[in-house]
């Protein structure tokens, strides 16, 4: 279900005040999906009122973010549009100006309490055991008092009023009609003292000037919606689609999903942050799949779908209301079937900035014969880091020597199983076809099994016990370097 088959205004509109997070990053792809289907408008808007927990490094990380995804937007700080400025601090005009309306409405008040009787009264209430809210104090302050005192210079926030009886009911895309009660909403703050706006305010109306269509959000804001909900009945204005999406779990299917990046049990992190994501080497495409299925189905069976199909299938109807666990296990999985999906020069070219990264002076043509040896073999593109870095060193690292005794014989077996494998290499012509015939043959003459040869020379050659296929590593390392790289390790185990 298209929820109307115009174009849509959608934005995606993220407090800077820490990284890019998964639970983000679905919300701002819901949004693009349902902008691109329609051949409306995706915006990026930066809700930074809140200056003590306001962090310029959380911007430039959500716009990297989303680059790397490939969620464009056509509209933001960045780019421009009819509607901006794009950022909340540059509008300040606009929501004193709808403070002043409600106000003159008799939809809002000046309080003037001080955070001390603030925190005394909601000392007074935990000790009721009651939530932490505010008593309405100045809530009957009559007009002409509290001009005065404004006048005068004493600080004051400006304040929803609330209704205390009846109830407000929302309609919701995903939920149909929500009921609230009005006698338990807060009379929320709207303007600070120093006249910034909460949340609360702004976002009603910057929703309403830039025209957005629909308000795609967690569920975590269906508390704050009723208070929405009567700032946009006060103030006369038609309200967007809303559309808050179930939470993302934890892999363990308990709570929602950790703000924080953890280490798992096998040491791993367990990455949160979309450019975390992005520096393992998941591929975006990899990253949209797994993330488009968060709560969303095409028809409870497919589950490998391409961007151009999400845009095409996307609909609010099939949004389940039920959180959705994030797995791991089955990204990583997506991430494997799609690595596996690109072309030897395109996998090639993506690896190639991880190398780069890790100082490993590779190049595009000797890659470009490695790639194929090690496409069923990673699950991110970082992995190819450790296997494919011994190719471009003259001289391996130190290694554990111990790794050179394979099952069923001690290192001082070692030396006589590589001069017998050098002897052999060091006669034929090194191709691909010729190496494994070789060596096949050596592992019949010698009656030993296939690992027990094969492991010492991988070591020798490679420095490591895992590494890409044997064959294809020796002949793209060269006849020259893998005699020597067996003669090190011969002497190396002749000086122990």
């Amino acid at each position: 279900m298209n929820t109307q088959n115009k174009p849509v205004r959608v934005r995606y509109a993220p407090s800077p005040t820490g990284f890019f997070h998964v639970g983000g990053a679905r919300t701002a792809l819901y949004d693009y999906l349902l902008a691109k289907q329609t051949g409306g408008q995706f915006i990026i808007r930066i809700e930074d009122t809140d200056q003590k927990r306001f962090n310029p490094e959380a911007v430039d990380n959500l716009f990297s973010g989303l680059r790397y995804l490939g969620l464009d937007w056509d509209e933001g700080p960045d780019v421009g549009g009819d509607y901006a400025p794009y950022r909340q601090t540059d509008r300040l005009e606009y929501y004193q100006k709808y403070a002043k309306i409600l106000m003159e409405k008799g939809h809002a008040y000046r309080c003037f309490c001080s955070s001390e009787r603030l925190a005394e009264v909601n000392k007074k209430r935990q000790k009721a055991k009651l939530p932490s809210g505010y008593d309405r104090h100045c809530r009957d302050i009559s007009a002409d008092e509290s001009l005065k005192r404004a006048e005068a210079g004493e600080p004051f926030t400006i304040r929803l009023k609330v209704p205390r009886e009846g109830t407000i009911i929302l309609p919701d895309a995903l939920r149909g009609d929500i009921t609230f009660k009005n006698r338990i909403l807060q009379d929320a703050v709207l303007m600070k003292s120093n006249g910034i706006p909460t949340y609360h305010l702004a976002v009603v109306v910057d929703d309403y000037l830039m025209k957005i269509t629909h308000v795609i959000r967690g569920e975590e804001w269906i508390s704050s919606y009723p208070l929405h909900g009567h700032i946009y009945n006060f103030l006369g204005l038609d309200m967007p689609i809303f559309v808050h999406l179930p939470v993302i779990l934890n892999p363990n299917g308990k709570g929602k999903i950790s703000k924080r990046e953890k280490t798992g049990k096998d040491g791993k992190i367990m990455p949160v942050f979309v450019h975390t994501f992005e520096k393992l080497g998941y591929l975006p495409e990899a990253m949209i799949n797994f993330m488009a299925l968060l709560g969303w189905s095409y028809d409870d069976k497919t589950e490998i779908i391409s961007r151009d199909e999400l845009i095409e299938r996307f609909s609010l109807d099939r949004v389940n209301t039920s959180g959705a666990t994030w797995n791991y296990k089955k990204l990583n999985h997506f991430n494997g079937v799609y690595i596996r999906s690109l072309t030897v020069e395109d996998l090639t070219d993506r690896i190639m900035p991880y190398l780069k990264k890790a100082g490993v002076s590779a190049d595009r043509e000797t890659m470009l014969r490695i790639t194929p040896m090690i496409q069923e073999r990673i699950t991110v593109l970082s992995e190819a880091i450790s296997m494919v870095d011994f190719f471009f060193i003259d001289e391996l690292p130190d290694y554990d020597v111990n790794l050179l005794a394979p099952k069923k014989k001690t290192l001082a077996d070692v030396p006589d199983i590589l001069k017998s494998a050098r002897d052999t290499l060091a006669k034929i012509e090194f191709s691909h076809d010729e190496i494994e015939t070789n060596l096949r043959n050596a592992v019949k003459e010698s009656g030993l099994k296939a690992g027990q040869l094969f492991q010492p020379i991988r070591v020798a050659t490679c420095g490591k016990k895992v590494a890409p296929p044997l064959f294809g590593t020796l002949e793209v390392l060269g006849k020259e370097c893998v005699l020597h790289r067996i003669d090190k390790a011969i002497k190396l185990l002749g000086d122990k």
